[in-house]
């Protein structure tokens, strides 16, 4: 072999190992919680941690009037909840961090779903006075169809908090995961006074952070040098957390990592994020027993983050970030190997090979645009109007699909129209790109055309976030005529079935979606079955997937 040649594989080789040492370092995960158990505000102190951030921003917190990074959309800064997902970025300890930021709110559970299909793990946050709520089993529900590792952190321990044993045995009836406390709160609400590490067996005491707006300092003291634990904690606290750390290591679950690892088992920490108490323990912790980006199922089998080149997944779309532009951003999960701006990439769906373009690093509503990114890294790229949530997108040479992200069936439905007439085209447009990005689904009637749209919600809040767009983003007023149904299926043997013979009950409807697929509308679960009863060979399913 001659030099140049040997000189050519010695360089692939080294560019090869420092995009494997990058990609090791990168972790990605999403945060989902119960509305108001403080998801937010954890984000905003890793923030802090990380340097991102100066000044940690509450959602609610008068004493910092500010809003919270990762909330960027108007009704978000109004409502005080989060109603799309954001992604952050920052490095800390030599790791680089990704956080998809998921809104808790149930009407929103849609854009949770699909941001949990880019995530390597999720961080559970539940509030300490109020355990397991109905939003935390649906999408501990959906972490576990994917297997992914959950890490628990039980938040406003500065609160009065229910007892932790109860917490933890709630945790593991309702959610049917076991549970394995890495440390132990000691005390709760006005008589908090930090927690017990039982990996290092010392106690780290809680002080007051100014509503966390600086640092705390932490005290730690080891378990066995009790006159010191006594005179930091006061005796009373002191005799129940001996007794307790008895319990803890007489009964408690072993830690196993493989068990976290497989999604069985859940690290579980305490602490406050408002006051800023437990959060860097718990992200340390959190980085020890983390993976770095996990190999991602195709259509060719397992691809591994390493060893391909480039690949990605879109598993969102927004439109309106920046407002002077109007523009639509498709953000995507790199699955393997590095990106480098201005490199061609095939589109798989749309069989092209293209440049991407404006790759940008979004921290919320702000941008810097990026030269190169990692496996497990989400990026955001300008849209044409060309994605849709689902894609693949991987080098010129290959062609292959990542598996397909659910669409989940609608529960609300209502028939819009605009108020103006003349505002048609604005109309049509809003609509659908509001659409693309998976926020509501637009069907019409089975044989006319945009006419009649017909919007499908998971919650009715996001009539709400539709109306509010509509009217601020694209001019339009509208209204809304809620229909009665609930139930939607889509018809998987469309090609053998003759959609117009189709026989069901007077309250079926017949309706398109935008890629003109048939599929019908019930008013309750007896008239699907008759439905299926009638026309016999119909196979119906309850969602499809992009």
């Amino acid at each position: 072999m001659s030099q140049e040649n040997m000189d050519y594989f010695e360089m692939g080789d080294i560019r090869k190992g420092m995009r494997v040492e990058e990609i090791n370092r990168r972790r990605t995960f999403a945060i989902i919680s119960h509305p108001d158990a403080g998801k937010t505000t954890l984000t905003e102190k890793f923030l802090l941690y990380g340097g991102a951030i100066n000044l940690a921003g509450s959602v609610k917190g008068k004493a910092t009037a500010r809003h919270a990074v990762s909330d960027w959309m108007e009704i978000e800064k109004e409502r005080g909840i989060s109603v799309t997902s954001s992604v952050l970025q920052f490095e800390y300890d030599g790791y680089c961090i990704n956080i998809l930021d998921t809104p808790g709110h149930q009407d929103f559970s849609e854009d949770t779903y699909r941001t949990l299909m880019a995530a390597d793990s999720a961080v559970m946050v539940i509030d300490a006075s109020k355990g397991v709520e109905a939003q935390t089993r649906k999408l501990f529900k959906v972490c576990g169809m994917r297997g992914i590792p959950i890490f628990t952190f039980i938040n406003k321990m500065d609160r009065d908090a229910r007892d932790t044993f109860e917490l933890l045995d709630e945790i593991e009836k309702e959610l049917g995961i076991a549970t394995c406390p890495v440390n132990w709160p000691i005390g709760s609400g006005k008589g908090f006074k930090g927690v017990y590490d039982r990996e290092k067996k010392c106690v780290i005491s809680y002080s007051d952070t100014e509503k966390g707006t600086k640092e705390g300092i932490a005290t730690e003291i080891p378990v066995h040098e009790e006159a010191r634990l006594r005179e930091l904690i006061g005796d009373e606290p002191a005799d129940k957390l001996l007794e307790e750390i008895e319990l803890l290591d007489g009964a408690g679950v072993s830690f196993d990592l493989d068990q976290v690892q497989a999604g069985k088992l859940t690290p579980v920490c305490f602490g406050s994020a408002l006051t800023n108490f437990g959060v860097e323990i718990f992200l340390k912790h959190f980085l020890q027993m983390s993976t770095a980006p996990l190999p991602r199922k195709a259509d060719i089998g397992s691809v591994e983050p390493a060893e391909n080149e480039f690949s990605a997944f879109v598993f969102k779309i927004q439109a309106n970030m920046n407002k002077a532009h109007r523009d639509r951003i498709a953000f995507m999960r790199i699955c393997s190997g590095r990106f480098d701006a201005g490199m061609e990439v095939r589109h798989v769906q749309g069989n092209k090979v293209m440049r991407l373009s404006q790759p940008q690093q979004i921290m919320a509503d702000e941008r810097k645009i990026l030269s190169e990114a990692y496996a497990g890294d989400i990026i955001g790229v300008f849209d044409p109007g060309i994605f849709s949530i689902g894609d693949t997108l991987c080098m010129p040479k290959e062609s292959f699909r990542y598996e397909g992200i659910p669409t989940f069936a609608p529960e609300h439905f209502a028939r819009v129209r605009q108020l103006d007439t003349m505002k048609r085209k604005q109309f049509v447009k809003g609509i659908e790109q509001i659409a693309q990005e998976g926020a509501i689904q637009i069907f019409q009637e089975f044989n006319t055309g945009l006419e009649e749209i017909i919007v499908g919600v998971v919650g009715v809040l996001q009539f709400d976030v539709l109306k509010y767009r509509l009217e601020n983003e694209y001019n339009v007023g509208i209204r809304l005529e809620n229909l009665p149904y609930e139930h939607i299926r889509w018809i998987e043997n469309k090609d053998e079935v003759d959609v117009d013979k189709l026989t069901g009950t007077s309250d079926m409807k017949k309706v398109k979606d935008m890629k003109g697929n048939p599929l019908l509308l019930f008013v309750n679960a007896w008239s699907v079955g008759m439905t299926l009863d009638r026309n016999k060979g119909l196979v119906l399913a309850e969602f499809s997937r992009n």
